[in-house]
């Protein structure tokens, strides 16, 4: 006979409710996807009305939200809303963040469904923001609403920050850290997108890992030029500006950067080793013997794995003459970099000056911010994300580790710091694929759990203090 283990049952109960509270909150995550808010550097891509009108529905989705909490515009179209606690600002405040700014659409017809249309169909709800950021944003909105229902009262005061342009590296997000700064207010902890309960993410780890953000890369733009006499393309010479340049994007592109793995990683590869399977399971146990060649067999398969062990270095964007018959007398290229913990923006250049060793190629940096500081895992905060992340996802084993890319969350390091990066979804490698490309979609069951995860963060405040 086989009986079903007590993480089995509480899952399948806990999957019972999480699909009912999505059900029925679905039709507004539907309804918030239709607007079509797309932040792009380009202002011609930025239709300023649709962001007015996801702004003007939310009181209509969320009419408790906006009857009982204080709600203040910040940059134009940023949202800060305040629910007061019953400890009043005795206590440091807890901030939720989201951003409901999207990336544009290359190709509407490559969708199963359109990418603005919010359809619910095959159990998900599909559209251009459901996993980023809107359903996370909604998950915030809907369990502060059914708690509100409640007459809930939070030990805390509780902040939802909702940014605006957080897809452009916006400054909303730094401008209601600074409110919030002018006030004197610092957040005992700020919980922004970022991780998930991913699953096959990890090569022999079977179980879905819930990976939670500590920290994320630096992101440096540094634009490569060289220079030359031009003139027509029927007379050329060697050693032109684009061959220059081209020497040192190979150069860089066969030197990586050197490979560590940072605390942080260490510590998320040995929470893993319970949970993997031989060999893995020795190694990932026993780090004080296999971190060096660990971190070099993750720096060889590039990718993901790679990216955790280093700085990495990526051109992007190039750019010569304007005409087919002219040598280019100015050749550019954009290289964008990754910054791993630990190293530093100005490091980085020296780095790339001294691999491309050319003092013709000259490097300017474009804009850049350094590594966001490491959030401990030994505090109170980090607990209370745990034992939201154990209630609601029984199956899953919790993690730190280091965000590839770049949140809103590092503009608020300077007044907490307690600053964690997680998407309380279950994401497949499929889903996360589709972030940022066709057919991006969240399972109502995923977005039900969303939804508790974040109820359940709010009534154990009290139990951390």
């Amino acid at each position: 006979m086989h009986i079903k283990s007590t993480s089995s049952r509480v899952r399948e109960t806990a999957g019972g409710q999480a699909l009912s509270i999505g059900t029925e909150a679905a039709p507004k995550l539907s309804r918030l996807i239709t607007y079509r808010t797309v932040s792009s550097r380009d202002p011609r891509q930025v239709r300023i009305d649709e962001f007015d009108g996801f702004i003007d529905a939310l009181p209509e989705l969320f009419p408790l939200v906006h009857r009982k909490l204080s709600v203040e515009r910040v940059n134009g179209h940023g949202l800060l809303y305040r629910w007061s606690g019953s400890q009043g600002e005795g206590q440091g405040p807890v901030v939720l963040m989201a951003h409901y700014d999207v990336v544009p659409v290359e190709n509407p017809a490559s969708w199963t469904h359109p990418p603005f249309s919010g359809e619910i169909a095959d159990g998900r709800i599909w559209g251009r923001g459901s996993l980023d950021d809107k359903g996370s944003l909604t998950a915030i909105l809907e369990a502060v609403e059914q708690l509100l229902a409640e007459d809930f009262v939070p030990v805390r005061d509780i902040y939802l920050s909702f940014g605006n342009n957080e897809e452009t590296a916006g400054d909303t997000a730094g401008a209601a850290a600074a409110l919030l700064e002018d006030r004197g207010i610092r957040p005992w902890l700020v919980l922004d997108e970022g991780g998930a309960v991913a699953g096959h993410a990890f090569p022999f780890v079977d179980r879905p890992v819930a990976v939670v953000g500590v920290s994320e890369k630096g992101i440096l733009d540094v634009l490569l030029s060289t220079e030359d006499a031009g003139g027509h393309a029927s007379t050329p010479h060697r050693g032109g500006a684009t061959a220059r340049l081209a020497r040192a994007i190979t150069r860089l592109d066969a030197k990586p950067l050197p490979a560590v793995l940072p605390e942080p990683t260490v510590e998320m590869i040995g929470r893993l080793a319970s949970s993997a399977r031989f060999p893995a399971r020795l190694v990932f146990g026993n780090l004080r013997i296999f971190r060096r060649p660990l971190t070099r067999v993750l720096a060889r398969m590039g990718g993901e794995p790679g990216a955790l062990t280093r700085t990495t270095v990526v051109v992007t964007q190039l750019r010569g003459s304007s005409a087919s018959n002219v040598i280019a007398s100015r050749a550019t290229a954009n290289a964008n970099i990754r910054v791993a913990v630990g190293e530093t923006v100005a490091g980085t250049v020296q780095r790339l000056e001294r691999i491309i060793a050319d003092s013709s190629v000259s490097l300017r940096v474009v804009e850049g911010n350094e590594p966001a500081p490491v959030s401990a895992t030994d505090n109170a905060q980090f607990a209370l994300l745990e034992q939201a992340i154990a209630a609601v996802f029984p199956d899953a084993v919790t993690a730190p580790y280091i965000m590839l890319g770049g949140t809103d969350s590092r503009r608020f390091t300077g007044i907490c710091d307690a600053v964690y990066r997680f998407a309380p979804f279950r994401m497949s490698r499929q889903d996360r694929a589709n972030i940022h490309a066709d057919n991006e979609s969240l399972c109502i069951e995923t977005f039900g759990e969303g939804i508790l995860f974040y109820t359940r963060l709010l009534r154990t405040l009290g139990d951390r203090q």
